[in-house]
């Protein structure tokens, strides 16, 4: 299939329609980005057919190719008219998210103890691929009250503070999840891993404001010139995985019996009212709640990190998914219709006075993080009025090598040896792991970034940069 992409205006590109498409494409990008988009604008293409999708099939700035569904790919489906969910479309790790907390000192004050710290959170944060986690549930009976409850089971369990949960998206739960619909292989997954960072692009890091846009957002937000933060992202490690692909299975039997056919069988789907559809539904809001809760365990280990070698205190800044299906209602042709929005590697970004945000923020507008790569920068954005792709943003820099490519490219020790150069201390789980995350292997996210601005999407409010990472 031949792409037809057309600048519409500064950092939108449009992919006209073409054979199955129901709608056109719509990237956000510079020329720059759009040249590093590669083969997941065909994608962006592939999600165009899927039944009931309205608007377009957007990309944000970070577009990378995915499973099924581009990273960075956002897309919205009439419930009324048919539309469907599709497990391609949140990814396999489910409510991956990303938590900002903000320290009452700053890089000055925490320079002297910085190594230390770094050591005791390398200790203190379980990572890797298998099972090893900070709590150790007392078996499945637990695990649904985690499924069920969320940030807010593990607050109450003493894990937080009630204030975190008012600075969680949904308020750290996810009041519609299913545990029933959560299969055996996914629970026994699930047991041994909550409260962990798991691996990959993972991380927790130990960062500094070091540029305010815009002081008034970041007051309201909690974060000042100078200050230290602790930046964490994970999701919803195995358990997300094996939820994912069970249904994926479920939905590929059934979309015959539906009438549905889509050019990429990663694109399985089923209408979201549908048996299938609500089956998958539950099962993806249990493993965001899971999430949250391992956000929230992860959250407290670094508290008690920072508190007993430094003195300093964390406030939660915000913790926002960039993985997930959610209802939504938007107008469409004039008429409010009830959605079912789909961010894979993409942010919400609701703007200031939307109902969903928490009091104390909702004149500021909903908080955006962007993580960067190791070496390079972290953003804290803002939604905005009017922002487009259904209030959506950019998630992170995106990939440009593969993992492969990363690790042949650099040596983990010589990266190790260039970051500690520029004073970034560094706690891998392995070399390779950590030269599969070198800072080349991605895309620049300042770029990113001043993309997702120029479209529209959302306003800079601070950058931030690392002084320590532990990564997975």
């Amino acid at each position: 299939m031949d792409l037809d992409v057309v600048e519409e205006r500064p950092y939108r590109f449009r992919l006209e329609r073409h054979g199955a498409m129901r709608v056109p494409g719509t990237v956000f990008a510079s020329r720059d980005l759009l040249r590093d988009a590669g083969q997941s604008l065909r994608q962006v293409a592939n999600v165009a057919t899927l039944p009931g999708i309205v608007g377009a099939s957007y990309a944000m700035p970070d577009i990378h190719w995915g499973y099924g569904f581009p990273i960075g790919g956002v897309a919205a489906t009439d419930v009324a008219a048919g539309g469907v969910v599709s497990p391609g479309g949140v990814g396999f790790d489910i409510s991956c998210g990303v938590r900002l907390l903000a320290a009452d000192c700053d890089r000055e004050a925490l320079r002297p103890v910085l190594g230390a710290v770094m050591d005791d959170l390398g200790r203190a944060v379980p990572r890797g691929a298998g099972p090893g986690g900070v709590w150790r549930l007392d078996g499945t009976g637990e695990l649904e009250r985690v499924l069920r409850g969320g940030s807010r089971y593990a607050v109450e369990r003493g894990y937080g503070v009630e204030r975190d949960l008012l600075r969680c998206e949904d308020g750290g739960v996810v009041a519609d999840a299913d545990v029933d619909q959560v299969g055996p292989r996914a629970r026994e997954r699930g047991l041994g891993q909550v409260g962990s960072l798991g691996s990959g692009n993972h991380f927790l890091e130990v960062q500094a404001v070091t540029e305010v846009y815009d002081a008034h957002t970041a007051e309201a937000y909690g974060i000042a010139a100078g200050q230290v933060c602790v930046m964490i992202h994970c999701g919803s490690r195995g358990l997300g995985h094996q939820i994912c692909s069970d249904h994926v299975r479920a939905m590929d039997r059934a979309m015959a019996r539906y009438g549905i056919e889509v050019p990429d069988r990663q694109l399985a789907c089923a209408p979201v009212d549908s048996p299938e559809g609500r089956a998958y539904a539950g099962a993806m809001a249990a493993a965001a709640n899971y999430a949250r809760a391992n956000r929230q365990l992860l959250s407290d280990a670094a508290r008690r990190v920072l508190r007993r070698r430094a003195g300093v205190r964390l406030d939660l800044v915000y913790d926002v998914s960039h993985n997930l299906a959610k209802a939504e209602t938007y107008r469409v042709d004039g008429e409010p219709r009830r959605l079912c929005v789909h961010r894979k590697g993409a942010t919400r970004a609701f703007p200031p006075g939307h109902p969903d945000l928490p009091g104390d923020l909702r004149d500021a507008g909903q908080p955006v993080l962007v993580p960067g790569t190791m070496g390079t920068a972290s953003y804290v954005l803002a939604g905005v009025p009017g922002g487009d792709a259904f209030h959506s943003a950019c998630h992170g820099a995106g990939r440009v090598m593969s993992r492969h490519q990363a690790a042949r490219t650099v040596t983990g020790a010589a990266l190790r040896a260039r970051l500690e150069d520029a004073g970034i201390a560094v706690r891998p789980l392995s070399m390779r792991g950590l030269a599969e995350e070198a800072p080349e292997a991605y895309k620049d996210v300042s770029a990113v970034v001043a993309a997702s601005e120029g479209a529209g999407l959302c306003r800079r409010v601070a950058r931030l940069e690392p002084l320590g990472v532990v990564k997975g």
